[in-house]
């Protein structure tokens, strides 16, 4: 089977890591089987060790054929259980309920989208590990007050707990790619921040973070913030955290 550069194809060849990123998936309902997803098997070096998690139900979606046809012929117990559709365009509510856990190796160029997709779903998953690239990684795990924190942080975090497990380095993957990797895990949060209006609050940290150089009282410039305390205004978005920019789209909602 031949990797496919248009669409970011890069197999993990180190059986190690490949245990050690199931094994990161942790969450499981006692005496219940959980439904499990993974994003992009490719080769299927992470299947074969999800396969054998008898508290998972496994299902795998894959868009690139060729690699459905490997799975089907290399992989035992994975026929009934792989789905060749594209995952962007696949209608998890539909397929599944509460509670499904994601798994994958995420292509490095539709990471975000499959992120925003997590978001989309969130009430249905209360895990996901993911391989992805390594800034990326620390983008999505960084807190307020850093360079890296920024849109996909605050939208991510807004509903999930991040952690940046560990790196993983090209050499362990064929082809090697250029940059190296991370798995993080991100376990849905006990309890939402409220968010009063979700759109308002995805518009405003966008068109904040969009210029976060300057400071907040330049970028709601189209916002009524005569109620805004000056101690947000006064500052650039990456200084607020998560819940300081809820509470601000908040004030600004009403």
């Amino acid at each position: 089977m031949k990797t496919k550069k248009h669409l970011g194809q890069h197999f993990l060849i180190d059986l190690n890591i490949a245990e050690q990123i199931v094994e990161s998936l942790t969450f499981k309902k006692e005496d219940e089987i959980t439904n499990c997803l993974e994003i992009g098997p490719g080769k299927g070096v992470l299947t074969q060790y999800l396969l054998e998690k008898k508290e998972y139900n496994l299902t795998a979606v894959e868009f690139d054929i060729e690699a459905v046809e490997f799975l089907k012929q290399n992989i035992n117990g994975i026929e009934e259980r792989v789905v060749q559709v594209d995952f962007l365009k696949y209608d998890i509510a539909k397929n599944f309920e509460y509670p499904l856990v994601l798994i994958g190796n995420l292509p490095y160029n539709i990471s975000a989208p499959i992120f925003f997709k997590l978001i989309d779903n969130k009430d249905i998953i209360p895990q996901a590990v993911f391989m992805i690239q390594k800034e990326v990684a620390e983008r999505i795990a960084s807190k307020h007050g850093s360079k890296k924190y920024g849109i996909l942080s605050v939208f991510l975090q807004a509903f999930f707990d991040i952690e940046y497990l560990f790196t993983v380095h090209e050499d362990v993957f064929d082809p090697p790619p250029k940059i190296k990797s991370a798995v993080i895990r991100l376990t849905r949060k006990k309890e939402d921040y409220n968010i009063a209006d979700y759109k308002e609050f995805k518009k405003m940290v966008k068109q904040t973070f969009g210029q976060r150089r300057k400071m907040l009282r330049n970028t709601l410039k189209n916002y009524d913030t005569s109620k805004i305390p000056q101690e947000f205004l006064t500052k650039r978005p990456e200084q607020l955290s998560v819940k300081e920019l809820i509470d601000l789209s908040n004030m600004l909602s009403y």
